[in-house]
């Protein structure tokens, strides 16, 4: 490998990473890149921390035997149990303790294999291991994303030479660029698809952010809350309301994501979701899914709650199907993507009334009105109702109780 090699590659990790490759892609190609240029790579790891709320972080990989191996695979918290232990042990850990950037073993040269890792390798022919890590600076940090992590390891007679190592030295910090760039853009999907749902996401990303932009839209609304949730944060142990808001969060949120809504607000202990569809009753359909779907997983986890002695609750809902503006609401320095007007405001006091008609869930009458004739027949009345803030009573209907 020579000079004009590393440029070319140089500029390749360049327009790579503008064009948006991800980063598996980029670990593979410039393995294969770098092997047709002379300088034989058996293995290539590259990994970086995330900022995500379940995995630490993601590790890509490459070899050139016959082992399978996922390309790609995600990782959990590095500071408890095992995995803590097997980070503490690893060549990286060692870096980021002694503040160095680059550790090399020439094994095949009989310099000693001290981290398991390294001696996996030796016995599986390596005959040498180098790891870099190249950390950011304190501000360009993200969580725990400050640093990309990369191995390399040869099978050839002698290892790297002084020119392939230079040129490792040269072209890794430029790879690191182009994936801490991919990885960027992959925290931006995860936080704003996470924090502002999934659709809202999607139109913040796609540019979408100015402020008082908002879009008139008809959708079938959805409000819940938990059944007495005042009473259980009041009488059970401090420790166990926020793992019963994840919980039950989790039981609405993924119903609603399966039948097709967007949730796009926690309140406390309540959520606020939205379904379209290519018409009315389409919305309304997916709204109703998404209620039975809801209700049969909190059957399931009220079950294994109870089996370990832990508080219960249930979910009220409150469906309607109105016009609202969906979009960009707030300040200058502070907005929020969410729906406004009064229909959402009916939504909720409908999710209201379950208390005190005493029924899980509740729809309007543009609702049900929605609904196609056959499916009408699984809707009950409960009369009509004087909503607080809204200026007119309203018929409300509930599922049929023979039906559930």
């Amino acid at each position: 490998m020579d000079a004009a090699d590393i440029d070319r590659l140089l500029d390749w990790i360049v327009r790579r990473g503008l064009a948006g490759i991800s980063e598996a892609d980029l670990v593979r190609t410039f393995c294969e890149k770098v092997n047709a240029a002379g300088l034989a790579l058996s293995r290539g790891l590259v990994l970086i921390d995330t900022l995500h709320p379940v995995h630490e972080g993601t590790v890509f990989r490459w070899r050139n035997d016959d082992v399978a191996e996922e390309p790609t695979a995600r990782y959990g918290p590095s500071n408890e149990g095992e995995i803590a232990e097997s980070w503490q042990r690893s060549p990286f850990f060692h870096l980021l303790q002694t503040g160095a950037e680059e550790l090399r073993r020439r094994v095949g040269a009989g310099e000693p294999a001290d981290f398991s890792v390294i001696e996996e390798a030796r016995a599986n022919g390596a005959t040498d291991y180098v790891v870099f890590v190249h950390r950011f600076a304190a501000e360009a940090t993200i969580g725990d994303m400050d640093c990309v992590y990369s191995s390399w390891v040869t099978r050839a007679p002698g290892g790297f030479d002084d020119t392939h190592l230079a040129a490792l030295r040269r072209l890794v910090p430029a790879l690191g660029l182009a994936i801490k760039g991919a990885a960027l853009a992959r925290v931006a999907d995860t936080l704003v698809e996470v924090y502002l749902g999934r659709d809202a996401g999607r139109r913040v990303l796609e540019g979408r952010i100015r402020r008082g932009v908002a879009d008139r839209i008809e959708a079938a609304l959805w409000f819940s809350d938990l059944r007495g949730f005042t009473t259980i944060t009041d009488t059970a142990p401090p420790g166990e309301i926020i793992p019963l808001l994840n919980d039950y969060a989790e039981a609405v949120i993924t119903g609603i994501h399966e039948a097709g809504g967007d949730v796009l607000k926690l309140i406390g202990d309540g959520t606020l979701a939205v379904f379209r569809g290519d018409t009315p009753s389409d919305a309304c359909r997916r709204a109703l899914r998404a209620e039975g779907l809801v209700r049969r997983r909190v059957a399931e986890l009220n079950e294994r709650r109870r089996a370990e002695e832990r508080p219960t609750t249930g979910v009220y809902v409150g469906l309607h199907l109105g016009e609202v503006f969906y979009g960009n609401i707030g300040s200058v320095d502070r907005l929020d993507f969410t729906v406004v007007g009064p229909a959402v405001n009916e939504a909720s006091r409908i999710a209201s009334m379950c208390r005190s008609v005493d029924r899980p869930v509740l729809v309007s009458s543009g609702f049900a009105a929605a609904l196609p004739a056959g499916e009408r027949g699984g809707l009950v009345s409960v009369g009509r109702y004087a909503l607080r803030g809204v200026g007119h009573a309203e018929e409300l209907f509930t599922l049929d109780p023979a039906l559930l």
